[in-house]
């Protein structure tokens, strides 16, 4: 499954992936009030195009014909603020491929740390990756309780000089 940056003809797809990673995958563990207002609608192609233009990088995992099956996203202070794979690919290992890519990425630009607000099951997957919970978020979206939790992983740089592991400075 190869990992590639984002192109504005995967708009659509990602969209209706967002969508049913909510009311499929995240469904099964908040309640149908919840999914609703987390996402009420399949967002537009635009809205994920703005995302992608934003600054961050996007990234989206394929199939063979090139397909998306999964998207994330690296802002430049560190945050991965979506990490997504379509339903019928959860527990496949499409989103640790596409997790190591964002993480990659991260290493490339020389970013101390990662950090995340993760749903119930992505807090999960983001603990399987090595990320702590920091704490948990209780808020309002539109009008209804919701959860999710600030979780946070310290990166390391390998020293070619001595080959020792250490972290990097907290940004």
């Amino acid at each position: 499954m190869p990992v590639r940056p984002f192109r504005h003809s995967d708009a659509r797809a990602l969209a209706q992936l967002f969508y049913a990673a909510i009311h499929e995958i995240a469904a099964q563990h908040y309640s149908p009030e919840q999914v609703r207002a987390w996402a009420p609608y399949e967002p537009s192609p635009d809205l994920i195009i703005g995302w992608a233009g934003d600054g961050r990088i996007m990234l989206v995992a394929t199939d063979a014909l090139d397909e998306p099956l999964a998207f994330g996203d690296l802002e430049a202070d560190g945050h991965i603020d979506h990490l997504f794979c379509r339903p019928d690919q959860a527990g496949t290992g499409v989103s640790i491929l596409l997790y190591e890519a964002i993480e990659a990425t991260a290493h490339r630009q020389g970013l101390a740390r990662l950090f995340v607000e993760a749903s119930e099951p992505a807090k999960r997957f983001f603990l399987r990756q090595g990320f702590q919970v920091d704490h948990r978020r209780d808020f309002e979206v539109r009008g209804v309780p919701i959860h999710n939790y600030r979780m946070e992983k310290m990166l390391y740089l390998v020293d070619p000089d001595n080959r020792h592991q250490h972290p990097q400075a907290h940004v």
